[in-house]
């Protein structure tokens, strides 16, 4: 359908109404915010790209950003890394995959997610996340609040979450 055939027509100036639009706030404070905030930095290669590292040994991590409330974390995966299977204690938070590709497992199966997959959860969310492929992979992690708790858990807390 072309703007021709809509009845739906912006009379006059649309940078006149400004009057009419909230101001963008300083830092997110809704899911669709954070959502958001994990897009832009996302979309922001030359911000996040420069900081990542592999290591081998044991997952990296970097805090990219601290706001009131809230921490966004970029984090690496080596092919075969993973998280544990965890939930994030009291904190809601969207995972973004930058680069590459990753494995989500949960009670309801698993799922791949490549760049560009967002998974937003809410607190006491359980699941596993690894590095299935072949290449290495990069996200983006925000938390509100600002993670202070990773419970990890065992098998026998969710028998349907497969660690292999």
């Amino acid at each position: 359908m072309n703007s021709s055939d809509s009845d739906l027509q912006i009379a006059g100036d649309l940078l006149e109404v400004q009057h009419l639009l909230r101001p963008a706030r300083e830092h997110p404070v809704t899911v669709a915010e954070f959502v958001g905030l994990a897009r832009t930095i996302a979309a922001d290669r030359d911000l996040w790209a420069p900081l990542v590292q592999y290591d081998a040994t044991s997952r990296w991590y970097h805090r990219l950003r601290k706001g009131p409330g809230y921490e966004v974390w970029l984090l690496s995966w080596v092919p075969g890394q993973g998280s544990g299977l965890h939930d994030h204690g009291p904190s809601s938070g969207v995972l973004t995959v930058l680069d590459g590709e990753l494995t989500e497992r949960t009670d309801r199966g698993k799922r791949t997610l490549g760049a560009g997959a967002q998974r937003v959860f809410a607190p006491g969310y359980l699941h596993d996340v690894v590095n299935d492929s072949l290449e290495p992979a990069v996200s983006l992690h925000v938390y509100y609040p600002g993670l202070t708790d990773m419970p990890m858990h065992t098998a026998q807390c969710a028998p349907a979450v497969a660690t292999a």
